[in-house]
């Protein structure tokens, strides 16, 4: 799929939509809203967030951003693309555009946490080369936490 990414505001109102729509996903997966551990992202800890949209109707159907951790380290959030999208390389797309500009921007350490309700998320992240890890932060000790890292590498074309 042809999709157009841009970083966007975190309380813009199609970012909001797509957050939302996340949380109630895994509310629904999870049976409860407490399904997070640690504090949850916000625009004041988001280093960059960034919406997909179709070229054409410029539709929002996915996000992710990246929350800054440690110099040269940051976890990515808030990973979402919206059911009817899924499969058609959005979310791959997403992730690229995160991974680069985490390099541009010096990052050498992406960390993420998704969940075991969550087993598609946890074959993506796989397949895009991210390795399982102890996990980290607010997540040691959470059963329902499952945690990934990866080294970004220079951008395509770079």
């Amino acid at each position: 799929m042809n999709v157009a990414i841009a970083p966007e505001p975190w309380d813009a109102p199609d970012a909001a939509r797509l957050r939302a729509a996340q949380r109630a996903e895994l509310d629904a997966r999870y049976g409860n809203d407490d399904h997070e551990p640690g504090t949850a992202p916000s625009a004041g800890d988001m280093a960059v967030f960034v919406v997909a949209r179709e070229r054409e109707g410029a539709a929002a159907i996915g996000c992710g951003g990246l929350r800054m951790l440690a110099s040269g380290v940051a976890e990515i959030k808030r990973m979402y693309v919206a059911p009817a999208h899924r499969g058609t390389g959005v979310a791959t797309a997403i992730l690229r555009d995160l991974e680069a500009r985490a390099y541009d921007a010096g990052i050498r350490r992406l960390v993420l946490e998704t969940g075991t309700s969550q087993p598609e998320a946890i074959r993506f992240y796989q397949r895009e080369g991210y390795e399982q890890i102890d996990n980290f932060g607010p997540y040691v000790g959470a059963t329902q936490s499952v945690c990934f890292a990866r080294t970004p590498h220079p951008p395509t074309g770079s």
